[in-house]
């Protein structure tokens, strides 16, 4: 996308989403929405660590019927865990259950290498059968026949009807040029984490490079950047916030992070994610800090209005 595309501004599901009733969890989307962002995005997990996780797919198809217009994305997907086939069917009932409202993030994980192999997939292979992934996924949604038959994957005379209309944007995640080469090539765009402006830079510019070697030059590039965020009053107390919630989710001191993460009044945490729009971002995917949680939604809102109107 261009410099003068519109922005989209993505919200992690809240915590406890989904204990909500019915009722208010339709309310609680419509606050979201009304408050200015375009999508929910959530995470998927087969059996993470200790067995948590939930599937990317049932939650995004769930979300999308709770709220007429709001947008929703996976972020990230594993999908070297899984065949193609399936995954561009589900993909394609995206399409007809909620048209032009889904990004497809995708990604090799690998943070929990148990993970991997419970699947029975070897580790060693996830990005080759992402990268064969893809492409199978690629020409079953631009309406072919595939045939396909490499190291991890074997596919005769596939089909997939309807297919999306309008199509589905793909990101690829993942901080290795390698996860930047296979957007260049394959995806829509790239979406990254924990990296300077100075990286998503040069990463931007390896993704269009490797999409012109691979004979697609003309792509409108939806590239993404999704950050914790500290909002409050005042740096120290968005400080706080951000440092207690990201400690207790990754076990770690806040301070491994805290370079990447942006934190401060609406106007500061602005100022920073500014950057990353002058150098290719259109999307961003914020998991919103704040000392109150009841205020995450409209400091989130106050952070969106500064940068869409810079």
């Amino acid at each position: 996308m261009s410099r003068s595309s519109p922005l989209k501004f993505g919200l992690a599901v809240p915590s406890g989403f989904w204990a909500l009733s019915q009722e208010d969890k339709q309310r609680s989307l419509s606050t979201i929405h009304d408050a200015g962002f375009d999508h929910l995005f959530m995470a998927d997990h087969v059996s993470f660590r200790n067995g948590n996780g939930t599937d990317g797919f049932v939650e995004v198809a769930a979300l999308s019927q709770l709220h007429p217009v709001i947008g929703v994305m996976i972020s990230i997907y594993l999908l070297p865990l899984r065949h193609p086939l399936p995954v561009a069917r589900q993909l394609a009932t995206m399409g007809r259950v909620a048209p032009g409202r889904m990004i497809f993030g995708i990604g090799i994980g690998g943070d929990d290498r148990h993970e991997v192999e419970v699947c029975g997939v070897d580790p060693r292979t996830r990005g080759a059968r992402t990268n064969e992934s893809l492409q199978i996924i690629r020409e079953l949604l631009q309406g072919g026949t595939v045939t396909f038959h490499g190291d991890h994957f074997d596919v005769d005379e596939a089909v997939i009807r309807p297919i999306p209309d309008p199509a589905i944007p793909v990101l690829v995640g993942g901080r290795s040029d390698a996860a930047l080469r296979r957007a260049g090539a394959y995806a829509d765009g790239w979406i990254g984490a924990w990296c300077s402006t100075t990286r998503f830079k040069t990463a931007v510019h390896i993704v269009s490079e490797t999409a012109a070697e691979a004979g697609r030059p003309d792509v409108s590039w939806l590239h993404g950047y999704q950050p914790w965020l500290g909002v409050g009053a005042s740096r120290e107390e968005a400080r706080s916030a951000v440092a207690r919630q990201m400690e207790a989710f990754y076990k770690v001191p806040f301070e491994q992070f805290e370079r990447y993460t942006p934190y401060g009044t609406p106007d500061e945490v602005a100022e920073f994610l500014a950057a990353y729009i002058e150098t290719g971002c259109r999307l961003f995917n914020m998991k919103i800090c704040t000392p109150d949680p009841a205020d995450e939604i409209a400091m989130g809102s106050e952070v969106m209005d500064v940068l869409r109107t810079a």
